[in-house]
């Protein structure tokens, strides 16, 4: 099982950025895909999830609004979207498959800066 994500992108203030997760190694249709992030010095923190087979999605009331799950079956990626960026949202992001309430495999993490 393998989740690799896209590389690191730099944005400026109230531009969007999108940051995918492929998968590899199982049936993609199958598990959940939550998005998580950590910003410098702090703690890993949920941002919602995505199931796969039906598009079924939840955010965190923090993003409400402002991201955007999607996952494209035929490519087996999932994808994030955030938009009016801020410089709080300076953050790796990592994808994760969620089995029976755990975590058992991560993306690598993507570095999103938000710097003018």
């Amino acid at each position: 099982v393998q989740l690799v994500q896209s590389g690191a992108e730099l944005r400026n203030p109230g531009a969007s950025v999108k940051v995918s997760c492929k998968a590899s190694g199982y049936m993609f249709t199958s598990y959940n895909i939550d998005w998580v992030r950590q910003a410098p010095g702090q703690g890993l923190e949920w941002m919602g999830r995505i199931d796969p087979e039906d598009g079924g999605t939840k955010y965190a009331q923090k993003f409400q609004g402002r991201v955007t799950f999607t996952a494209d079956t035929s490519t087996r990626t999932a994808y994030v979207e955030l938009s009016s960026l801020r410089s709080e949202d300076t953050a790796v992001y990592y994808c994760a498959r969620k089995v029976r309430g755990f975590y058992d495999y991560w993306g690598q993490g993507t570095l999103v800066t938000v710097s003018s």
